[in-house]
């Protein structure tokens, strides 16, 4: 079992975390609780294997059909390197669940055939891992799922999305990711991304934003700010649980005050000059 440690950098999916709920971002970041694989999230962590997989391909090859004939080795080679993941299939006998949700996986693939045309396409790079560290101390890290640089050297910054594209007034939220990944791609290669771009394979949309220098400028206070609430947290040991309509599709509602449990004891040490009283553990206004 890993043991638990102090927060030392931050990425898109974690600052999330601590902005739907604090407790939340604690039991994944600090006590680091085992969690149950989800169909969704599997599915589309396949998805994701088979896009980057085809732009191995020549470019005139890059078709839905083989695109969907890799689906089969890829969910294998995902099955090797994550053996609990045959878990999600384990009391399905006859393979009919597995068929369906190899299925939908292909419903998804094909559909990115209606939103890109990837024998036009030649990516820069794929799964990109990036991170910089901000003049602050603060260490940004993700991946990005693709990256394309046109002849002219403008930046195009893509994520594909297996799920739905949310209404308009949620889009913000949504962009949240990609204007953090503008933001390290700006600090490392002091280039502002011509583009952002959200693909959503479950409604066949495609979302786009076009940062500026300032969008990104925001980001950056909004992000320190954020790891200013993490510390706090981090040093006081409260962390405050955020109850929303997600609180359902959480695996950690038996550790949850909000449920009747208990977490776990705090595996880290609490600073003696920092008090709950000033509100620790609170996220301000970012």
């Amino acid at each position: 079992m890993s043991t638990s440690q102090q927060p030392t950098s931050l990425s898109p999916s974690r600052a999330s975390d601590f902005m739907q709920c604090p407790l939340l971002y604690r039991f994944r970041v600090i006590d680091r609780l085992p969690e149950k694989p989800s169909e969704a999230a599997t599915r589309g962590t396949l998805v994701h294997a088979v896009l980057e997989r085809l732009f191995d391909a020549p470019a005139a090859e890059r078709t839905a059909p083989r695109a969907k004939a890799l689906i089969p080795g890829q969910w294998d080679r995902l099955l090797e390197t994550k053996p609990e993941l045959g878990e999600l299939f384990a009391e399905d006998a006859d393979g009919v669940r597995l068929a369906g949700w190899l299925g939908e996986a292909e419903r998804l693939v094909e559909r990115w055939f209606s939103l890109e045309d990837p024998t036009r396409l030649e990516p820069a790079e794929r799964e990109m891992f990036v991170e910089t560290e901000l003049e602050s101390g603060l260490r940004l890290r993700g991946v990005i799922d693709r990256v394309d640089v046109a002849p002219t050297g403008e930046v195009r910054i893509v994520d594909y999305k297996t799920g739905k594209a949310p209404r308009p007034e949620y889009s913000e939220g949504a962009l949240f990711q990609m204007k953090f990944y503008a933001l390290v791609i700006w600090r490392l290669k002091d280039v502002v991304p011509r583009r952002l771009q959200l693909v959503y394979l479950g409604s066949g949309d495609v979302l786009t934003y076009d940062p500026v220098p300032a969008d990104l400028e925001r980001m950056e206070r909004k992000l320190l700010a954020l790891w200013d609430a993490i510390k706090q947290a981090t040093e006081s040991g409260d962390w405050r649980p955020r109850p929303t309509k997600l609180c359902g599709w959480c695996d950690h509602q038996e550790v949850c005050p909000e449920f009747g449990g208990t977490p776990p004891v705090y595996p880290l040490s609490i600073s003696p000059t920092v008090s709950a009283e000033d509100g620790q553990g609170r996220m301000g206004p970012v």
